[in-house]
């Protein structure tokens, strides 16, 4: 893909793991004490197996900002929410824990790559969120061209 390579030109998931990887390679997301203890949501019965959940989660949250105007922590707590087992019973959907993505939105806030809107409520992704996104997107694209040759 030639020049300006976004988001929304990448498969999801691949961007997803690889700005995950570049959060933790850079060291500056603050990652709280409680990550390998705490459930997900009251529909989950163990914590996440993934010991790198939260910068899978953080990268997730920036880009579901990333693609949308501003996302505030309800948004996004029916996004990440699931069905909730509820043995015999039909399952209902149930939705996330808010501290969870409440703490992962302060967190990419600190590193600004969101920012409160302070008209419409909720976050935005700021100018280098959105630089350091696109620049992810664009190795992504870049590492998709070379296994496409690869297969040739």
């Amino acid at each position: 893909m030639p020049g300006g390579v976004t988001v929304r030109d990448v498969d999801a998931h691949k961007f997803v793991g690889a700005y995950a990887a570049f959060l933790k390679r850079q060291g500056k997301l603050p990652v709280p004490g409680w990550v390998d203890t705490v459930k997900t949501g009251p529909a989950k019965e163990m914590p996440p197996q993934d010991i790198d959940w939260f910068y899978v989660r953080a990268a997730a949250v920036a880009r579901h900002v990333y693609l949308r105007k501003t996302v505030g922590v309800g948004r996004l707590r029916r996004v990440h929410g699931s069905a909730k087992n509820r043995g015999s019973r039909p399952s209902h959907h149930v939705e996330a824990s808010g501290s969870v993505d409440r703490k992962i939105m302060q967190a990419l806030e600190k590193i600004q790559v969101l920012e409160q809107d302070e008209e419409k409520g909720g976050r935005r992704i700021t100018q280098q969120g959105q630089r350091d996104l696109d620049r992810i997107a664009q190795t992504v694209a870049e590492a998709e061209g070379a296994e496409d040759e690869d297969d040739e």
